[in-house]
Parts: C-alpha cells; structure tokens; sequence
C-alpha cells in the first residue's frame, strides 16, 4: 500500500463509521446529550466534519465545502461563517440540532474532496508545511494524522452517546 491508499483507507474508515452511527439515528438521539455540558452526536459529526473540512482545504489550498457547496446556509447555525466547534460553549454545543440526512450529506460531501486530495499524495508530498503558526511548523502528514485521529476519537464518541441514548 502506497502513502495515498493508506490515507483514503483511513479516512474511509472515518466515513464509514460516520454513517454507522448517523443512517439509522432519530432526531432525538442525534441531539440526546447524556448532561447538560456533554455533545450530542449531531455535534460530534458536525463538528469532526468541520475539522476534516478546515484542515484538508486548508491544506489542499481549496475552499472549504461548507462554504464552496453552500452547506454554511443549509445549517444555519448562529456561529461565525467559519467556526469549526474548537472552544464552543455547552449552549453553542446545543445549538447544532440538524437532522441525520444534513449530517450525512456534509459529511458525504467533504469525504468526497478529501479523498480526493490524499488520493493523489505522494511520499514527498508529506513533508511539505502547511501550518506555520507552531513551533515546530506542521507538515502535511502530521496535519493528516492529527485530522484522523481526531476524527476516530469524535466519532467514537459519537457511537458512544448514541448507545447511550438507547439505553434510556
């Protein structure tokens, strides 16, 4: 396996557990929050979705699918055009109440253009700055290492809430 195939395995595997949780959950149990400070699902998919969706434009020097494809008013969240969830209070948290077809097609969407990018990535390709706002700078495949592993740790979450509120 190539560098490519490693990485669209990856953020295929994302996706795929994405829809594990998603396709089948109701209204409620996307925004079922097990306390009032925890994260629904509905902003744990969101939110991981708006990260993988920063980071890889950003990376991939693209507009942003929440932008390019309109999904920003779809939404229509009250948050600034751009926010991604990163520092959001317990009330914002509470805010993101979509259903699971939006969740699916943003989420759909950016996987789409991901795999899009890494599967076009060379071994050289990684090395390669794309954030020089550290000390040290983050290269590409750190930056993609970071999105997947925190994209597996949200959508972990994500099916933990959900069998937690179908418990209840």
């Amino acid at each position: 396996m190539d560098i490519a195939g490693l990485f669209e395995d990856s953020f295929g595997r994302i996706h795929e557990s994405v829809h594990d949780v998603v396709d089948d959950a109701s209204d409620a149990e996307l925004l079922f929050r097990p306390d009032a400070e925890a994260n629904s699902i509905a902003w744990l998919v969101w939110h991981l979705t708006r990260v993988q969706d920063d980071h890889v434009a950003a990376a991939a020097t693209t507009e942003q699918v929440w932008i390019s494809e309109g999904f920003v008013e779809r939404f229509d969240l009250p948050f600034d055009r751009l926010a991604h969830g990163y520092g959001q209070s317990s009330r914002e948290v509470g805010e993101v109440r979509v259903g699971a077809v939006l969740l699916a097609a943003y989420h759909d969407a950016v996987y789409a253009r991901t795999a899009a990018f890494v599967g076009s990535l060379t071994d050289g390709d990684l090395d390669r700055i794309v954030d020089e706002r550290f000390d040290p700078p983050v290269s590409l495949g750190v930056r993609l290492v970071s999105v997947i592993s925190d994209d597996l740790q949200h959508v972990g979450q994500a099916a933990y809430v959900l069998g937690l509120a179908r418990r209840r």
